[in-house]
């Protein structure tokens, strides 16, 4: 009994500090299992007769339990019950937790709460165990009613008892065409969100516990060449041969920054336009060399997708991202290829393609789109944020003409080494393992934020990041530090407001930690 409540609070991120109580049947109070894990924690148990388990709805109903005990879960019932009912707390645990709000010390009771399911019923082949709380209420909302976690709540994608991935249709209606006239801060990136705080980081989006160790050591060897200048023949030969590609369509740049800086600098766009909202970078850098920047802006009715026809023809660069950020969208390949014209130069950010299983609907290798300019990141999946790496893809001519524009030696040996390092099969395997594993975590916060009326999250999401809108998100976000979480705002991206947020994709422990403070936050707001 108590490993299973040791499993439940660790998905809750709590530790058993937290724990209030234990609540069950009343017939079982006295059981050994029960009464042992209550006195190991020091809490007492709490039994309920059958007819107020019975009184308690619950999500996930069982007909075993229903014909034992006259409830269709013990474990959910008892756990809202004891959560709903225990005098000063925050929250509470099943067979029946509960705990103090942060750090477990008592807090004041709320004049009214309701009890909210956490983590629904986990089960061994000996016991069911559930995790609940109690949250105050505000004016409007009726009490005691329970906010509970979905069905999809603990459980991964593909193994039994998961529920299917259903696609989500999109349509397009035209969009918005018009040169900069607003005050975007285009030099805002989700470092700042984090800098010089202690928060937990759901405003950058490279993947946590990276770079690998393996990778570690790669780099850290490479110290020892340090004395000779870089030569990056290898690491080009290597991203060339990991997209079937001769090495002159190969670039290697100290990240895709730089290669925005490149392209702006070292190509004649005459009209160039970037399709908003996405990555600031690429516009900022058109503006520091002198062009003015058109806009085209998608539209969060169509859910931020594409409609080709709505970039102007007279573009003779267009810049779009894929999965775009912050939107999280996937584009379908053949939607941007439609964007190739001659004379026009198509360039697509897939920083965060590596990130989608199969890479689907990627252009990387392509050789027959005329003008394609594809830029890659090693940052975000790789944890190399602070060591500058990524790649352009592009016809000779474009290449050398980037080239030209470069320093000498940009990219440092360090990165040069990691950059072959990832190009392998065994990192291209962990990578596709990752962005599997990816796909799973964001469809428990997706599942999580659909939960909260408040919440209206950006559909379709295939990226490492998803992008919401709540009323007074700036608000939200203010209140969200001071529960000690960074979330990335959204008004410094063209196209969006105040009102948007964007969260990086975390593991479940973080994830539903960041549920708690977000319902905090939201309560908070009145």
């Amino acid at each position: 009994m108590l490993a299973l409540v040791d499993a439940v609070l660790r998905e809750a991120g709590l530790s058993r500090t937290a724990v209030r109580s234990l609540g069950t049947f009343d017939a079982r109070a006295a059981e050994p299992g029960i009464a042992g894990a209550a006195a190991l924690l020091g809490v007492p148990v709490r039994g309920f007769a059958a007819e107020e388990l019975a009184a308690v709805s619950v999500p996930h109903p069982s007909a075993r339990p229903l014909a034992a005990t006259g409830t269709a879960s013990v474990a959910e019932a008892a756990a809202l019950l004891a959560a709903g009912t225990e005098p000063g707390t925050d929250a509470g645990a099943v067979p029946g937790v509960v705990v103090a709000p942060g750090t477990g010390e008592p807090a004041a009771p709320p004049a009214r709460a309701r009890a909210v399911l956490l983590v629904p019923k986990r089960k061994t082949r000996r016991a069911t165990c559930a995790l609940a709380a109690s949250v105050p209420v505000r004016s409007h909302e009726d009490a005691p009613g329970a906010r509970l976690l979905p069905r999809t709540h603990g459980y991964i994608a593909g193994e039994p008892g998961s529920p299917p991935t259903i696609p989500t249709p999109h349509t397009t209606a035209a969009m918005d065409m018009h040169t900069h006239t607003d005050a975007h801060d285009l030099r805002h990136h989700g470092d700042a969100e984090v800098r010089d705080e202690k928060l937990i980081d759901l405003a950058v989006n490279v993947r946590t516990d990276t770079p690998p160790d393996w990778l570690r050591r790669r780099i850290a060897d490479s110290l020892t060449g340090l004395a000779a200048y870089p030569d990056g023949r290898v690491a080009r030969a290597a991203v060339a041969e990991r997209h079937d590609l001769p090495a002159d369509r190969v670039l290697l740049t100290a990240g895709a920054a730089e290669a925005f800086v490149l392209l702006a600098r070292a190509l004649p766009a005459r009209r160039p336009v970037v399709v908003h909202p996405q990555f600031t970078e690429p516009e900022a850098a058109l503006r520091d060399a002198g062009h003015v920047v058109g806009r085209v802006l998608l539209r969060e009715e169509d859910g931020f997708r594409l409609d080709p026809a709505a970039v102007p023809e007279d573009a003779d660069l267009v810049v779009i991202g894929n999965p775009t950020n912050p939107t999280s969208v996937l584009h379908p390949a053949a939607s941007i290829a439609a964007l190739a014209r001659p004379g026009r130069t198509l360039v697509v950010d897939e920083a965060f393609m590596d990130a989608v299983p199969g890479e689907r609907e990627s252009l990387a290798g392509r050789t027959d789109v005329p003008g394609l300019v594809v830029l890659r990141s090693l940052t975000k999946t790789w944890g190399l944020a602070g060591l500058r790496i990524g790649y352009v893809l592009a016809a000779p001519g474009t290449i050398a003409d980037l080239e030209r524009a470069q320093p000498l030696w940009p990219v440092s040996t360090p990165a040069l080494v990691a950059a072959e390092a990832c190009m392998s099969r065994a990192a291209l395997a962990e990578a596709e393992h990752a962005a599997h594993r990816i796909g799973v975590e964001r469809a428990h916060l997706l599942a999580g934020l659909a939960e909260f009326d408040e919440v209206r999250t950006v559909a379709g999401a295939e990226g490492p990041f998803v992008l919401v809108r709540i009323d007074g998100a700036d608000a939200v976000r203010e209140r969200l530090r001071s529960l000690g979480f960074a979330a990335r705002r959204g008004d410094t991206f063209p196209g969006l407001d105040r009102n948007w947020l964007r969260l990086a994709v975390r593991d479940r422990a973080t994830t539903n930690r960041f549920l708690q403070a977000l319902d905090q936050a939201l309560l908070m707001g009145g």
